[in-house]
């Protein structure tokens, strides 16, 4: 297996694939915590016919920032990739819209483990604003 560095393609850390897959690399790590980046393309099914991302695409986005974080440390430790399931949402926010087109930095830190659950929070950024804020909790098989 050939050695990690970072910046690093989402594919080969999570196992969703086009078009569901909606996070491109994991930019940085620091610890349980990641930056993941994304952007927002027209193919992508969660975008509305006025090239609008649709909110449920916010918690996707953390799920899938949390996945590629995960996926990382897995390969880190020679392990494979794990699937993991979304199983809750708590405090989601939703501060802006974003389109076709934009950029994002998913920001995901690890706030809780226990066996094959964790909670993690997530921002999600466009440019220098924030446009979305929560929690998500999964279970990884």
């Amino acid at each position: 297996m050939e050695p990690l560095s970072l910046p690093i393609e989402a594919e080969e850390l999570v196992p969703h694939r086009l078009p569901m897959r909606l996070v491109d690399r994991l930019l940085e790590i620091d610890g349980r915590n990641g930056i993941v980046a994304a952007q927002v393309v027209a193919a992508c099914p969660l975008v509305d016919e006025g090239g609008k991302l649709e909110d449920i695409a916010f918690i996707e986005l953390m799920a899938q920032g949390y996945a590629a974080l995960k996926g990382y440390l897995d390969r880190l430790q020679n392990r494979p990739v794990r699937q993991g399931f979304l199983v809750g949402i708590k405090k989601m926010h939703r501060f802006g819209a974003v389109f076709v087109g934009d950029q994002l930095l998913i920001k995901i830190r690890t706030l809780a483990e226990l066996d094959d659950f964790a909670v993690a929070e997530g921002e999600v950024w466009c440019m220098d604003t924030l446009v979305a804020h929560g929690e998500v909790k999964v279970w990884i098989n």
